[in-house]
Parts: C-alpha cells; structure tokens; sequence
C-alpha cells in the first residue's frame, strides 16, 4: 500500500479503524491506539527501494505500540529511524523514553518492544530497514535506542536537508530513485549515528571517571571512620552497590580492598615517622580507622610480614 489518506466521507471513528490496519501492514506488526483528536484524519505515503521502506506519516494525535506479543522468532531483524518533521513525539523504548522535537531523529529496534505518543497533529519520515545494513554494533545500538538526535551539530545540517528531500519527493521516488539513493540515506544516517555513539560513549566515560575520582576523593577523606565501607559510599554517591563495584573494579579495586590498603599504608607511615613517636601503636591504628588493636596488629602483620610494633621498633616494613 504506497499510498492512503483516510477519506473525508467516513466518520472518525471509521478512518481510526482503517488507519489501524493500515500502519498494522505498512510497518512491522503494531497497534494503533486512538488519541483525543474528534475527528481523525491520517495520511501514510511509502516507498521501497531495495530493502529500505521509505514512509511520510502525518496524522492527528493518537499513540502506536509495539509489544511482545507483537514480535514473533522468525521476524525481519529491522530498525527504524524516524525524522520529526513537525510535531512531536514521545518514544520509549527499553526502559527509555525520549521526546522528538522537529529536527530531532531517533532509532529503535523493531525486535524489542516500543511505543510512539503523538499529542499533537503531526509529520513525520520512517525509514525501515534490515539491522545488518547500519553497520552498528549491538552495544552501539543499545546506548542509541530510544535517544533524541539533533540535527543540528556534526553531520546533522548535511543529513536533514537530505531526508527532508526523501520526504518532499516519497510519492515519486520509486520512478526517479534507484537503491543507491536509499544505500546513500542508510549510509548518511549511519555514520551520524556512529558519531553520535561515540560522542554519547566518549562523554559516559568521562562521566564514570569524574564520579571515580569523586569517589576515591570521599575514601581518602574519610579512612579514620571505622564505619566506611560500601553502603555508606553508594549511599553518598547515590548509586548502588553494584554499580560502585563496577566503577572500582574498572581500574582493578575492590571497596574494601582499597580502603584497607589506604588505611595501612598511612599507619606505615605513622609508624616510622619519628615526630609520631610518642603516639602508642594502638592509637596509630586509630586515628587510621583501627579502633581495635589485636584487629589492626593482625589486619598489619598480614599484609606486611610484622607487627606494628615490630615495624615501628626496625623501622622497616
């Protein structure tokens, strides 16, 4: 079907009813739920070039799902990237959700449930297309899925004249088109995605760093608190468990690892430092985090071979 607008001489309820098996068909199986709109029109213009669907979308308000029951084990692996062209629209998908403003792409993985909510009239250009052809990694997909693109920085202004072009011309493009036309969008939207991805990536790294170091920083301050340990940096940072393990665990640390080792290297010091002298051994551990001394002699000897008092009496360790 390359081409349907809901007829005039129906009722709204009628033209919702044809416009829901119509986009049921024209895409991959998905519901259309009616919106707020008295009285519903719609339009849908497609195009296929070579394995890219080229489609127009314009309609009143009304929201589109794509669930589990939707997906079946032999279907198509496609992806779908979307250009608001006016409007917006609200996309989740994957425990994200984003709103697309004109101007603003997104791409979403048909093999995995979404849902599009449109509350105003609205225009927009789909592109559908298997996975293989995008060219991007499973991880790149996944940090993209469901992500407002701006068109406005790096590729956008050299990609968005080009898709607004597939739009202005999607009746006629099956007679003035080939499959290169459709290879060169395909090509155009990868590689601003790839960029995207490794901007979003380069800056997440960057993030997970500036909270390490925040962390690292909170430890190092606190080393003399007998209570410090995982929950209570978590709780600080406030991020789980989990994910303070992973973050340490990046750079080869453990919690409790790092503080013990911190710990024990600034009552080594202490130890040995003869202005400290007068301090007893016991007292050493706790200004340390060691209130108990048979603790901190057997935390000490273990990880340096002496005790405490050995290592304050050679002055080795």
């Amino acid at each position: 079907m390359p081409s349907m607008t809901t007829p005039r001489n129906d009722t709204s309820a009628g033209r919702f009813e044809l416009w829901r098996e119509t986009v049921r068909r024209s895409f991959v199986p998905l519901e259309a739920l009616p919106g707020e709109a008295r009285d519903f029109h719609a339009s849908l213009h497609t195009a296929h070039l070579g394995a890219v669907q080229v489609s127009v979308v314009t309609a009143q308000p009304h929201g589109i799902i794509h669930t589990p029951r939707h997906i079946a084990a032999d279907q198509p692996d496609f992806v779908k990237v979307s250009l608001q062209l006016a409007g917006r629209c609200r996309l989740a998908q994957a425990d994200r959700q984003t709103e697309l403003a004109p101007g603003e792409l997104a791409v979403y993985d048909t093999r995995r449930p979404y849902s599009l909510d449109f509350d105003l009239p609205y225009r927009m250009l789909v592109l559908m297309f298997p996975r293989a052809l995008l060219r991007l990694t499973d991880q790149e997909l996944a940090r993209l899925n469901a992500t407002a693109i701006s068109c406005r920085a790096g590729l956008g202004p050299v990609v968005q004249p080009f898709l607004r072009g597939l739009a202005n011309q999607v009746r006629e493009l099956e007679c003035l088109g080939s499959p290169q036309v459709a290879d060169s969008a395909v090509d155009l939207v990868g590689t601003l995605l790839a960029q995207h991805s490794r901007a979003s990536h380069t800056l997440e790294a960057d993030g997970r760093e500036v909270l390490r170091q925040r962390i690292f920083t909170y430890m190092e301050q606190r080393l003399a608190d007998p209570e410090l340990g995982p929950d209570r940096v978590a709780a600080a940072h406030h991020i789980s468990r989990r994910y303070l393990y992973k973050l340490l665990a990046e750079q080869g640390h453990t919690v409790s690892g790092w503080i013990r080792e911190r710990r024990l290297t600034q009552c080594r010091r202490d130890l040995t430092d003869p202005a400290l002298a007068h301090l007893p051994v016991g007292a050493v551990g706790s200004r340390w985090g060691y209130p108990d001394p048979a603790q901190f002699s057997h935390t000490f000897k273990a990880a340096y071979g002496v005790s405490p008092r050995d290592a304050r009496t050679t002055g080795y360790v």
